[in-house]
């Protein structure tokens, strides 16, 4: 693989999906790691989120928090979130790693930057509690309904 796109949170889920990709790909390290954390617009969020919130009103939520003090506790938060699991990649011999932080839905996030790096494969976590998923979704459940690579999802 030359290229793929490790979504990572900040729970302690992402380590262990680093972990598992590291033992998948102990052999055969993939050219370059997208590494991306993704900021919450709004906490929870879901794909119900877009029946109840159109494009527009997410551009002007997210223009409405540059600048703020909050908006600057959750870029220092991205950036911790980011640094540790840089240090975490490192530690397990994963080189060509290159950050990226985003803003807003998590899935469609992590879809825009698997599209525009040109990603072969998506890694990320998933929580998975069927009864929540089933009234609210997921954003591993999105990402792996929506993508045009393969996705890996570890539990």
């Amino acid at each position: 693989m030359k290229k793929i796109l490790l979504a990572v949170d900040d729970t302690k889920s992402s380590i262990k999906t680093i972990d598992t990709m590291a033992e998948i790909f102990r052999t055969c390290m993939p050219g370059e790691v997208v590494l991306l954390y993704v900021q919450k617009i709004i906490s929870g969020g879901s794909i119900m989120d877009n029946l109840i919130i159109s494009d527009s009103e997410w551009e002007t939520l997210k223009d409405s928090l540059e600048g703020t003090a909050y908006q600057d506790m959750r870029n220092e938060k991205a950036k911790k979130v980011i640094e540790y699991y840089c240090d975490h990649l490192d530690k397990k011999g994963i080189t060509g790693i290159h950050p990226e932080v985003r803003k807003g839905h998590a899935a469609e996030e992590i879809l825009n930057v698997a599209r525009d790096e040109e990603v072969e494969l998506i890694i990320m976590g998933c929580r998975s509690h069927r009864m929540h998923n089933l009234i609210l979704g997921s954003v591993s459940r999105e990402v792996s309904n929506n993508a045009e690579v393969s996705v890996l999802l570890v539990k």
